[in-house]
C-alpha cells in the first residue's frame, strides 16, 4: 500500500499524517474549493475530533471524514 505523507504544524507542533493519495485527492479538492488552508482544515478536523474525545487517530479520523464528505456531498 502507497502512503503519501504531509507535515503541519497544530498548535506549534510538528506532525506528520500518512494518507493514501486518494485521500488527499478529497482533501485537497475540499480545501481549493473552500478557500481555506490546508493547516486550518487539519487543525479544524484535529480540533473536532478532540472535542468528541474521539479514540482515533488524526489519519484515522480523516479517512472516515473523506467517506462521509462523499457520501453527503453525491
Amino acid at each position: 500500500m502507497v502512503f503519501k505523507k504531509r507535515s503541519v504544524s497544530l498548535y506549534g507542533h510538528q506532525t506528520s499524517l500518512a494518507l493514501e493519495p486518494e485521500f488527499w485527492d478529497i482533501i485537497d479538492a475540499y480545501v481549493e474549493s473552500s478557500g481555506e488552508s490546508f493547516a486550518k482544515f487539519i487543525r479544524d478536523q484535529d480540533d473536532i475530533r478532540l472535542a468528541k474525545n474521539s479514540d482515533q487517530n488524526l489519519a484515522s479520523y480523516l479517512r472516515v471524514w473523506v467517506l462521509k464528505h462523499i457520501i453527503e456531498t453525491r
